[in-house]
């Protein structure tokens, strides 16, 4: 297979799996049969593609070749349950027609699979931490390392809670669909969470070439538009929203033309999204209004609401994003959220304070190998005139992020220690 065609796959499978699980999930009523049916897809594409070609619309190649493969599960096993039974038979019906779209005959008034996955996936019979990983799996596509890096924690942890999260859906037969009521409240933050860490991997993608997924961020963003409208009196939906608003708003300034790394300093903010930043100040705006403006998403989203009105990278108010990062640090305390607050503070403060803060983050075992805490702690070096040791930290961060982009970013940044050229 020719690097091409498998480059092309690959991008593809990260496009479209996610769409595939959640439409054969309806089907099969199963995440685990429906992630097996997916892969056999994918397996399908690799056999024919590089002989066949790519076909013009990838994504309905791979469904069709699923819901055909569905269609002989189905009628294989020779299903009991009624609604099986009926489903194989519209599906078979539909298939002698040639209508490749089963959507019309299984919606509800939600219609949006993706959405049923999300809830699916975060059922409470799963605990919260299988709830995310799974999620993360079947809705955007990442690998059990990818998530194990997003979580901070070791590779078979998460491929176990992973394989138990499907064992049990399958077991306790927990419906594909969107609740109401009050265990539509009892599960949104779980969701919630799982939507944020989807929408973070597609603004900062974990591992690959590519510095962003926007894919990802899209079918965040859109789930987080939809669960507002389900529950429009949620402040939390409505500050997850506005973070992913803003966030989104600076896409096309994030990445030069030949994909390289824009940092958040040297972006061109003509470039980004005016409206994207208004929907952002429009839902934090309704966050508040809702008595949730010191909410953990509401927080995070006027830090981003601060940099949004600045029009320049000078005008940022650094202090005041220093001050809300302590107040998210207090209510949701994160190593993570000190490092950006040390950032935060180093900003408004000087490098020798942020230095403090990141030095006194260093024995912690859960950024043991998180790139970001040599990364600022070389940044913060290098402004001290200390660029050996810059250097060194810039080398190390460059040498833990599995990001091809990143690392060549970082890599760049350790030999503009020897000029003394800003990195």
């Amino acid at each position: 297979m020719s690097d091409e065609i498998h480059r092309t796959i690959d991008a593809v499978w990260r496009i479209e799996s996610a769409r595939l699980i959640a439409g054969l999930a309806r089907i099969v009523r199963d995440v685990g049969i429906a992630e097996e049916l997916a892969q056999d897809a994918l397996v399908a594409a690799l056999e024919q593609w590089p002989e066949g070609g790519v076909p013009d619309n990838p994504g309905a190649w791979l469904m069709a070749t699923a819901k055909h493969r569905a269609l002989d599960r189905l009628r294989r096993e020779k299903m009991l349950d009624r609604k099986h039974e009926e489903l194989g038979r519209e599906l078979a019906a539909r298939e002698e027609r040639n209508v490749p779209d089963l959507d019309a005959a299984l919606d509800d008034d939600i219609g949006d699979d993706l959405l049923r996955l999300v809830f699916t996936c975060c059922h409470p019979v799963l605990s919260p931490e299988a709830r995310v990983a799974l999620t993360l799996r079947l809705l955007g596509g990442l690998t059990t390392d990818e998530i194990a890096r997003a979580f901070l924690v070791p590779e078979p942890t998460i491929a176990q809670r992973i394989v138990r999260a499907k064992k049990t859906l399958a077991e306790k037969r927990v419906p594909i669909e969107v609740p109401r009521g009050p265990e539509l409240a009892d599960r949104l933050s779980s969701v919630l969470e799982v939507i944020y860490l989807v929408f973070n991997e597609g603004y900062s993608a974990t591992a690959g070439d590519d510095w962003m997924r926007p894919a990802l961020c899209e079918d965040a963003l859109r789930l987080g538009r939809i669960l507002a409208g389900l529950a429009p009196r949620e402040p939390e939906v409505h500050g997850l929203v506005a973070l992913m608003e803003i966030q989104a708003s600076r896409t096309r300034a994030r990445t030069a033309p030949d994909g390289a790394p824009v940092l958040l300093l040297a972006q061109d903010r003509a470039r980004w999204d005016r409206v994207l930043i208004a929907r952002g100040l429009a839902a934090l705006a309704r966050a508040a209004e809702l008595g949730g403006a010191h909410g953990s998403y509401a927080l995070q989203a006027a830090i981003a609401a601060c940099h949004a009105r600045a029009l320049a990278a000078a005008e940022t108010d650094w202090a005041a994003i220093a001050a809300l990062y302590g107040e998210l640090a207090r209510l949701r305390p994160s190593p993570v959220v000190e490092l950006n607050r040390a950032v935060a503070v180093a900003m408004a403060f000087g490098p020798a304070a942020g230095l403090v803060l990141v030095d006194a983050l260093a024995g912690e075992p859960s950024l043991a190998r998180y790139h970001l805490l040599p990364a600022v702690r070389a940044d913060f070096l290098f402004k001290l005139g200390r660029t050996g040791e810059a250097r060194a930290d810039f080398e190390r961060a460059a040498s833990l992020t599995r990001n091809a982009r990143e690392r060549d970013l970082l890599i760049a940044r350790a030999a503009a220690c020897d000029t003394g050229a800003a990195p």
